[in-house]
């Protein structure tokens, strides 16, 4: 289902976008999430309140654009008919005041205390438990497709903050009939016969020119291809419960994660997980990330005092660690 969207609005929003300060734009945007990569904000605007949006200004040409909006919408069809609840999504192109192709993706807001995230920090331990079996569930359904299918292949960032509950309420209990739904779309990981769709090098453009091949060999072979491995992915997930301050829940969703993986997906041949192996993972991967967003922040100040020229980039904010 495709979410509305007035291109007007988007339009005007990005011809007064400041990307240091959204907040402080001539149509504000109310931040309501950081990504490693991205920042997920409201336009500040009648009949907005119930969109959020994830804005790509990577694009330097056309065909790239529109490569980009093709895939983006064959990974959320495909998500959702594997048996993913994807919410309503579209995107919409504009363009920037230096006259650049930039896309917006768009996608139906959620109530912010059904986001995962939030939900381990006020649920007991089991029911926290029982969110993360929900979650290896429909992570199931992409690796049980991937592993019946030898000519594509769909990775997952299943980190707990890109869930949802659906029809989330207050009081109500998480059970094992639950709905989860699946919030990362904007970077679609397709692989046909081994070869990625998604050009991963636009991510890239936003780090200083004479940095980029320290990023492409840490981002690139560290990171993509992590995401079409259940293990990894797992691991991951597990190893996010550091930056989400809930370190004290591993060693339960260490134990239950084996468990699902020598049960219900031992069809799938998965590895075991060990907590050497979720602090390793975690260690290298927050160097990772404090690399690549470092790098884009020098490129900011490089861009701002010394080339003044505008930054296109909405970075994230401080991410505790």
């Amino acid at each position: 289902m495709r979410v509305k969207i007035d291109r007007e609005v988007v339009q005007r929003f990005e011809a007064g976008l400041d990307p240091r300060h959204p907040e402080k734009s001539l149509i504000p945007a109310q931040i309501i999430g950081y990504g490693e990569m991205s920042t997920i904000f409201v336009i500040k605007a009648p009949g907005q309140s119930d969109t959020a949006y994830k804005r790509m200004p990577v694009f330097r040409t056309l065909p790239e654009m529109e490569h980009y909006e093709r895939i983006f919408q064959e990974y959320n069809t495909r998500l959702a008919e594997i048996g993913l609840n994807i919410p309503s999504f579209a995107s919409v192109r504009v363009t920037s005041p230096e006259g650049l192709p930039v896309v917006y993706n768009a996608q139906s807001r959620l109530s912010e205390e059904a986001i995962a995230n939030r939900l381990i920090h006020r649920l007991p331990d089991q029911p926290v438990k029982t969110l993360f079996l929900l979650v290896l569930n429909e992570l199931h359904k992409v690796f049980a497709f991937n592993a019946a299918h030898t000519d594509i292949r769909y990775g997952i960032d299943g980190q707990i903050s890109n869930w949802a509950v659906l029809h989330y309420r207050e009081g109500v209990a998480i059970g094992p009939d639950t709905k989860l739904a699946y919030l990362d779309t904007s970077t679609p990981m397709i692989q046909k016969c081994g070869r990625e769709q998604l050009d991963p090098e636009l991510f890239l453009r936003s780090a200083p020119s004479f940095m980029v091949w320290i990023i492409r060999r840490l981002f690139l072979d560290g990171v993509m291809t992590r995401y079409y491995d259940f293990r990894l992915v797992v691991i991951d997930l597990i190893a996010n419960f550091h930056k989400e301050q809930r370190p004290d829940l591993i060693p339960m969703l260490i134990e239950t994660a084996n468990d699902f993986f020598a049960t219900k997906a031992a069809g799938l041949g998965v590895g075991s997980i060990d907590m050497r192996a979720v602090k390793a993972y975690y260690r290298q991967d927050a160097m990772i990330w404090r690399v690549y967003l470092g790098m884009r922040r020098f490129d900011r100040f490089l861009h701002r005092t010394l080339l003044r020229k505008p930054y296109r980039y909405i970075l994230p904010g401080r991410i505790k660690r």
